[in-house]
């Protein structure tokens, strides 16, 4: 069961490896067809001025997984070091997991902000249990 928590930690992380695959052939293919010189990609802010929204959309998401995510990583390699692991780790674990790819499909096709932000709260929900639990954990409440 000590493992159990790492299974979704990977899932999360094979995410980002499949929106970067994305970002990279959504990217090379636009800046190809536009005819846009690969040394004008040095500054990404000039760069998506020179996009279209669709593939920004990828790109942006690409950078959302590195933002909350990494606390998600670092309370799964936590939690399952301190031996913590229990059904409400793994199930939280798990939905977090499930509304990150909800959150990136989302993200990078309709790109509707209310149901990304819909989807970004339930995820810090289940983010919030993982924590509070973890931290009465450490701290021996």
């Amino acid at each position: 069961m000590q493992t159990e928590l790492l299974q979704p930690m990977f899932v999360v992380g094979l995410l980002t490896l499949a929106v970067a695959i994305a970002m990279y052939f959504t990217r090379v293919g636009t800046m190809k067809k536009l005819r846009i010189h690969p040394q004008k990609g040095q500054d990404t802010q000039f760069l998506k001025t020179l996009l279209p929204p669709e593939v920004n959309r990828v790109s942006n998401n690409y950078n959302h997984l590195f933002e909350q995510p990494t606390l998600f990583y670092a309370l799964c390699l936590a939690i399952t070091f301190m031996g913590q692991v229990d059904v409400i780790h793994i199930a939280s674990a798990w939905s977090y997991a499930i509304l990150r790819i909800l959150h990136s499909l989302v993200q990078t096709t309709v790109d509707k902000v209310m149901i990304r932000f819909s989807i970004f709260i339930a995820s810090w929900l289940v983010l919030a249990v993982m924590l509070i639990r973890g931290s009465l954990q450490v701290f021996g409440f």
